[in-house]
């Protein structure tokens, strides 16, 4: 069977099911296990080449309508004929019966099966752990900078900020992705701030960058040097890697605790 992904995320899940054998073609950005990067790539995740991916002759390809503005590949693969499915999770637990999908597709079976199983298992421990925090700090994530995008209450970043024993700042708004402003998010004064910019890597994201923004070095999180550059490639991605992310953040959050302790 010959798969493409078109996505970094969905990437993720066919490694997660141990089928990466089974890849011909990813996005620019799948960078996830280390032997998927010599496959041939097809462009942005936002701008996939419809025709280099008709070339390899999937039988199936894995796309997405995570990020806005997907919706382009989506009518390409429609014109060119290409099979597809699309994956569209926004929570956690959306994320591991996709992981099921995801390998029924593939003819996995039971084996997908007992993967989602323990990726459920998992999820069910993590949150069990999470019941027992007595410590609720605020977090802001930043998903861009300008225009300002972060996490909604839909989103899987408001499960992650939970699990960690921790708030999402704006887990009040009803939708997945909420775009506002360096004022709404100064009024908010979260206790921390977590840099996970879309798409870019750690090293080219600078915190000075918000220390620069009016009113900002009034905010606790700001004053108390509790601005965190986090991997964008664990909190961005709607695959079972986000568990690897809450782990971090649960220790950053818990190291945190122990210095103020």
């Amino acid at each position: 069977m010959r798969i493409v992904s078109i996505c970094p995320s969905n990437t993720e899940i066919v490694a997660y099911l141990n089928q990466t054998h089974l890849l011909v073609g990813v996005d620019n950005y799948s960078d996830y296990p280390e032997e998927i990067r010599k496959l041939p790539k097809l462009g942005p995740d936002l701008s996939i080449d419809i025709q280099k991916t008709a070339e390899l002759n999937p039988d199936l390809v894995l796309a997405s309508l995570s990020v806005p503005g997907m919706e382009k590949n989506i009518e390409g693969l429609e014109k060119a004929g290409l099979p597809y499915i699309i994956i569209d999770s926004n929570s956690l637990s959306e994320i591991g019966e996709d992981v099921r999908r995801v390998g029924r597709e593939l003819g996995m079976g039971e084996e997908a099966d007992h993967r989602a199983d323990a990726y459920r298992d998992e999820l069910d421990r993590l949150k069990e752990k999470a019941s027992l925090a007595e410590i609720k700090p605020v977090l802001y994530w930043e998903w861009w900078p300008k225009p300002v995008f972060t996490p909604g209450g839909k989103n899987w970043l408001t499960e992650i900020s939970r699990l960690a024993g921790a708030k999402n700042v704006f887990a009040d708004q009803d939708t997945a992705s909420f775009q506002t402003d360096w004022d709404e998010v100064k009024n908010r004064n979260p206790d921390h701030i977590c840099m996970v910019w879309v798409g870019v890597k750690e090293e080219k994201m600078n915190p000075d960058l918000l220390r620069k923004r009016p009113g900002w070095l009034d905010m606790k999180a700001v004053k108390n040097d509790r601005i965190h550059v986090l991997e964008e490639s664990l909190f961005c991605r709607p695959s079972p890697r986000l568990l690897e992310g809450l782990e971090k953040l649960t220790n950053v959050l818990q190291k945190e605790n122990d210095e103020l302790g």
